[in-house]
C-alpha cells in the first residue's frame, strides 16, 4: 500500500467553549460542506492530554484509540532506530497493577479487539469493545501509559522477537526495495530508515535497555498523546473518568532535534538482487511536500496519483491491460509531518522490460506537466475520492482510525475538513504546476530489484 490516502480534506469545525473541570472543553460546530459528518467534542487536561470524542450512532460499541506522536521520525540518534516500533510491543508487557496475563485476561473478558501499530510519525494503541466497559478500558490504558514496567530480561526477550519480525518482513522483496529506496533518497532525515529500523540497530537493541527507558520517558507523556473515543459514549462520564485516571500523568518537555533534509539536486539510482524466484520490480521516489491543511500542494499530488495510477488511467490501461508488461503499478505519498516520498512501484512480467516500464512511468508524469487534464476527468476523480472517503466512515474503528491520522499530524480535528476543501480546490493548472515542481529528474530516486543469476 503506497497510497494510503483516499483524497482528503479535513474536518472544518468552529470550536465553542463549553465546560470544565481540570480541562478545557470544546464542541465542534458542523458546517454544510464538512466531509466529516459527526459531532466532535474536545477537552484537554492540565497536563496537556487532549481527548477527542465523536458522537456516532453505534449502540453498545465504542472505539478507543491512544495516539502517541512518536514514530521512527523521532529516532534521531545514530545506532538507535526501531525504538518506536519496539514500544508498540513493550506496551503490552504489563505493570505492577496489571501484568501481561492480567491485562490480556481483562481484554478477553470484555470480548474486546485490541492491537497497535507504528508508523514513521506516530504509534497508535486501539481497543474496540462494549461501551459499558469504558471505565475498565480507561483504567487499564491509563495504567500502562503511566506505569509501564519491564525488566532487562523482558526487554531482551522482546528485542529478540522484533529481530524475528524484521527477518519475516524482509522475506518480501518489496520490503527490501522500500528500505533501499529510503536509504538512498534521504541523507540525514530519520525517514532514511523504515519503521522497523536498520538491521544492525535491531541486532544491537538487546544491549540498550537503559536507552529504551529513556525513549519511553521522552515520548510517552500526556502532552505528546491524544485519546480518540468514538461511539456510544456519555461525554460527562468520559471527562470524569479521564480526569480521574490520567490527571496524575506527568507532562514532559523533551523536543527532538530532527535534521532537515536538504533538497535533492541530482538523480539517484540503486540496483538490488533477490536470491529467490521473483518478478522484477522498479520503485521510484520523489521528495514530496510535508502535510499541510493550508496549502494545496499535497492534495494536488493525491489527485495526480489517481490520474496516473487508477484503473481507468492511460498508464494503467496501457501497461497492465493492453501490453500486459506489468501486473501491478501504483503510487502516491502518505501524509507525513515532514517531507515524505511520493513512491511508485511496478511489478514487471517480462524481465527484459524493466527499463521500458520505468521510462513509460516517467514519460507519463512528464506528459502531465505539459498537457492539461480533461476538466471532466479531474472533476470525476475528485468526486470519486471524496465519495470513497465518506463511505469509509462506517463504523467506530474506521472513524477513530481516520480522525487519529489527522490528529497526529496537527492535533486539530478541524484538519480533516480543511484538507477536503483543499481537494475540492485542486485545478487543472495545479496539476501541471505541481507535477513540474515536484517531479523533475533531479528529485528522483530509482531502485530496481531483479532475481539473482542462478
Amino acid at each position: 500500500m503506497f497510497n494510503v490516502r483516499i483524497a482528503g480534506l479535513v474536518v472544518q469545525t468552529v470550536m465553542t467553549l463549553v465546560c470544565v473541570t481540570a480541562s478545557t472543553a470544546f464542541v465542534a460546530a458542523q458546517q454544510a460542506d464538512d466531509i466529516f459528518p459527526f459531532p466532535v467534542s474536545v477537552f484537554e487536561l492540565d497536563n496537556g492530554l487532549k481527548v477527542v470524542s465523536v458522537d456516532y450512532d453505534s449502540p453498545g460499541i465504542v472505539a478507543y484509540y491512544t495516539i502517541v506522536r512518536a514514530g521512527s521520525r523521532n529516532e534521531v540518534e545514530p545506532g538507535f532506530s526501531g525504538y518506536a516500533h519496539f514500544f508498540e510491543h513493550m506496551m503490552f508487557r504489563g505493570t505492577e497493577k496489571y501484568s501481561t496475563d492480567a491485562y490480556n485476561a481483562v481484554i478477553t473478558r470484555m470480548g474486546a479487539d485490541s492491537n497497535a501499530f507504528t508508523t514513521d510519525d506516530w504509534t497508535a494503541y486501539h481497543i474496540v469493545a462494549s461501551s459499558d466497559a469504558l471505565s475498565t478500558i480507561i483504567d487499564i490504558e491509563s495504567d500502562r501509559f503511566r506505569n509501564l514496567k519491564y525488566s532487562e530480561e523482558d526487554f531482551r526477550t522482546e528485542a529478540g522477537a522484533i529481530l524475528g519480525e524484521y527477518n519475516l518482513n524482509f522475506s518480501n522483496p518489496v520490503a527490501l526495495l522500500s528500505e533501499r529506496l529510503h536509504d538512498r533518497a534521504f541523507l540525514f532525515h530519520p525517514y532514511k530508515h523504515t519503521t522497523l529500523g536498520f538491521l544492525e540497530d535491531v541486532q544491537d537493541m538487546p544491549n540498550h535497555y537503559d536507552y529504551s527507558l529513556e525513549f519511553y520517558d521522552r515520548y510517552y507523556r500526556p502532552n505528546n498523546s491524544i485519546i480518540v473515543v468514538v461511539g456510544d459514549v456519555d461525554q460527562a462520564e468520559l471527562e470524569r473518568l479521564v480526569a480521574e485516571s490520567y490527571g496524575p500523568w506527568e507532562r514532559g518537555d523533551f523536543e527532538p532535534n530532527i535534521p532537515v533534509e536538504p533538497p535533492q539536486t541530482r538523480e539517484r539510482t540503486a540496483e538490488v538482487t533477490w536470491p529467490n524466484p521473483t518478478l522484477p520490480f522498479v520503485m521510484i521516489g520523489y521528495h514530496a511536500p510535508a502535510f499541510s491543511d493550508q496549502t494545496v500542494d499535497m492534495p494536488t499530488l493525491d489527485v495526480l496519483s489517481q490520474l496516473l495510477f487508477s484503473e481507468t488511467s492511460p498508464l494503467y490501461q496501457r501497461l497492465v491491460l493492453d501490453e500486459q508488461v506489468v501486473d501491478l503499478v501504483t503510487g502516491g505519498a502518505v501524509d507525513q509531518r515532514d517531507a515524505p516520498l511520493f513512491t511508485i512501484i511496478a511489478r514487471i512480467t517480462d524481465p527484459s522490460k524493466v527499463d521500458y516500464v520505468r521510462d513509460a512511468i516517467v514519460a507519463e508524469i512528464d506528459r502531465l506537466k505539459v498537457e492539461p487534464v480533461d476538466p471532466d476527468v479531474l472533476a470525476s476523480t475528485k468526486s470519486h475520492m471524496r465519495y470513497g472517503f465518506a463511505m469509509s466512515l462506517d463504523n467506530p474503528s474506521s472513524i477513530a482510525r481516520t480522525l487519529s491520522h489527522y490528529l497526529q499530524l496537527t492535533g486539530d480535528p478541524e484538519t480533516v475538513n480543511r484538507v477536503y476543501r483543499l481537494y475540492d480546490a485542486v485545478t487543472v493548472e495545479n496539476i501541471m504546476h505541481f507535477a513540474t515542481v515536484y517531479f523533475p529528474d533531479t528529485n528522483r530516486t530509482t531502485v530496481t530489484l531483479t532475481q539473482e543469476a542462478q
